[in-house]
């Protein structure tokens, strides 16, 4: 049963984030990524680590998201609008190719699967933090709050009215 609801998580996971990327409309967008993030919660969840799972709804799909609707209403984002003559017949045979070859890649790391592989998998809080705050990833964080802050600023800049 948990396998299952493993598989269907990760392919909700995988839809929604493909409707994030493929959604005109930005607040339709932002609502796919709240699933997105929720399914991934999930999956955390699944794997043994409900404290990661718990932050990944009530900071990422909780108050990163009303961040984002926020700066999304503030900044009075439309509808994206097809600009005439733009081939959007290539573009889509494009994505139905990038569509098959990620399909046929998911396909062929499933096949290569070997059942019972992933239980020595270690999702527990304490790991995934010695993991994260190791000297490896401890610049990759900090850059990462870095580009949050540049995103915070920069909608600011947007939002300003001249006087």
């Amino acid at each position: 049963m948990d396998q299952l609801l493993l598989y269907a998580s990760a392919a909700l996971a995988v839809v929604s984030a493909v409707v994030v990327i493929g959604q005109k409309n930005p607040i339709y967008s932002a609502f796919a990524l709240v699933v997105t993030l929720c399914s991934l919660a999930v999956i955390f969840g699944l794997l043994g680590s409900p404290f990661i799972a718990a932050l990944q709804v009530i900071v990422y799909a909780g108050a990163i998201m009303v961040l984002f609707l926020f700066t999304l209403m503030l900044l009075n984002v439309k509808r994206e609008e097809d600009a005439p003559g733009r081939g959007g017949r290539t573009l889509a045979v494009i994505a139905v190719l990038l569509v098959a070859l990620f399909v046929g890649q998911a396909g062929a790391v499933l096949s290569r699967l070997e059942p019972g592989a992933a239980s020595g998998y270690d999702a527990s809080t304490r790991r995934m933090a010695e993991i994260l705050f190791s000297p490896h990833f401890l610049y990759v964080f900090e850059a990462t709050s870095i580009l949050i802050l540049a995103a915070l600023v920069g909608a600011i800049a947007l939002a300003k009215k001249d006087f």
